[in-house]
């Protein structure tokens, strides 16, 4: 299924899960925990990371997109990042995927890692969504935003302007990245509706419980941490158990305040932790 017509119903808000494909092949079973909890939502698509390196096989992306689909009946979205691939890998893992009956893409520059040489056919997320368009009509192509600008960005409207070029090109829906405060959210989209971005929009919510996670977290994304979160962190960054619920509960009233401001979506980052996703489901299963 094509998941263009997903935000047509107006009266519903959709929610969605990422997880990512074990970098063991034999643990792709040890996934199924997690998945069970997330499809008893009935999640209207599960998003699938993309590795570094390596074609889509080979890092087991497809194979997972293709259990989710086929075992779990939920929409896979598979990731796919352009830095470190040439146009002709791209269009071979087109081809993979559509061989795959998968027509669902969140399309990402991806990460630069040390590991591997960008091959510079592609620089920007907008250049693999145009080639995407190019190549064929039959996917559909999500896109990221970062509420609190991109950590590489000069500007915040730079960011957007760079925002408005992926939906140009043709994305139609996009996912956030993690943030901790729905001010900041509610702003991006106030300011990306003044820039002329008019696709849906989801929020992206990254339930961090452990100190580690919060500090690597916002490092990575720029995402900063109100005040009242620095005192749960403070409170209880010695206390696993109590670190793990507070987290937790925060995660889930930030969802309930997203959901009861009508925003397009939700989309949950998982990290794969069944006990994260079980959480989460019970305490928004009633309000989805």
């Amino acid at each position: 299924m094509n998941l263009d017509t997903l935000f047509e119903d107006k009266k519903k808000q959709v929610i969605s899960f990422e997880i990512f494909p074990p970098k063991k092949g034999a643990a792709l079973r040890d996934i199924d925990a997690t998945l069970e909890i997330l499809s008893s939502l009935s999640p209207d698509f599960i998003s699938i990371t993309f590795g570094a390196g390596g074609s889509a096989v080979n890092n087991k992306t497809i194979e997972l997109a293709k259990k989710i689909k086929e075992v779990y009946h939920v929409e896979p979205v598979v990731h796919l990042t352009c830095l470190n691939y040439t146009r002709d890998e791209i269009r071979g893992m087109l081809d993979e995927l559509k061989e795959a009956g998968i027509y669902n893409l969140l399309a990402l520059r991806g990460d630069r890692s040390p590991d591997y040489e960008p091959k510079k056919e592609f620089l920007h997320a907008n250049d693999l969504i145009r080639f995407i368009r190019e190549q064929s009509g039959d996917f559909h192509i999500c896109a990221a935003c970062y509420p609190e600008t991109h950590p590489e960005a000069d500007s915040r409207a730079a960011d957007l302007h760079h925002l408005k070029e992926k939906v140009d090109s043709g994305a139609t829906h996009l996912i956030s990245q993690l943030f901790f405060d729905n001010g900041d959210y509610y702003r991006f989209l106030e300011d990306a509706a003044i820039a002329g971005i008019c696709v849906p929009i989801e929020a992206g919510i990254m339930p961090v419980t452990n100190k580690a996670q919060i500090e690597r977290m916002t490092t990575l994304c720029g995402a900063h941490l109100p005040e009242k979160y620095r005192r749960i962190m403070h409170k209880f960054e010695d206390k696993k158990e109590a670190l793990f619920d507070a987290g937790m509960a925060y995660a889930i009233n930030q969802i309930v305040d997203l959901l009861t401001n009508d925003v397009d979506g939700i989309h949950l980052y998982t990290m794969n932790n069944p006990a994260v996703a079980r959480r989460i489901c019970e305490g928004i299963q009633n309000l989805v």
